[in-house]
């Protein structure tokens, strides 16, 4: 068994409820993180990410000047500034199947209802980081693969076809954030 030495990571956290941030913040003190930098908006976030290169962003859905949605689609950007494939940690209150699914055709690599537990929260984290998703590449997506089974047995109406879909591995945190114990 390995544990995440999470003062190895950085942190963008995005959320227009201060009280909110300040919970999160303290959740992921807790857990040993030092690098938290906070947002309000998803247009400071956007800066904040280009800036400072967090590991982890951890947005909420609903923000003023564009939502954590939005902000997913452009960190998702392959030619955006910064890294397009850090992982994204969303927040909502708003739970149900259609926002899971829009979250995640926008690059959202976890999902996480409003309330938030500590322990649903470091689940989150520890699985960004222990178990990278590869990154998928076609002409309409690129982002975490949507698939989370390895069978690919799959042949509803939601299977993937059509154009060639070129698949990336994501650069691992398991290494940078990794402690002996």
């Amino acid at each position: 068994m390995f544990r995440i030495d999470f003062n190895k990571l950085r942190f963008l956290l995005c959320d227009d409820n201060a009280h909110m941030r300040r919970i999160l913040r303290t959740l992921l003190h807790s857990f040993g993180a030092r690098e938290v930098y906070e947002a309000e908006d998803g247009a400071t976030a956007l800066e904040m990410y280009s800036h400072y290169a967090p590991d982890i962003v951890i947005t909420d859905w609903s923000m003023p000047i564009f939502d954590g949605l939005e902000l997913a689609q452009m960190i998702r950007q392959p030619d955006s500034k910064g890294n397009p494939y850090a992982p994204i940690i969303m927040l909502t209150g708003h739970s149900e199947k259609r926002r899971v699914t829009m979250a995640r055709d926008a690059g959202v690599t976890e999902f996480l209802a409003k309330p938030i537990s500590a322990k649903g929260l470091y689940h989150r984290i520890l699985n960004v980081v222990a178990n990278p998703r590869p990154f998928i590449k076609t002409k309409t997506y690129f982002g975490p693969d949507r698939r989370r089974n390895i069978a690919n047995t799959y042949i509803g109406p939601e299977r993937r076809n059509g154009a060639e879909a070129e698949v990336l591995q994501q650069p691992s945190l398991l290494e940078k954030a990794r402690t002996s114990g």
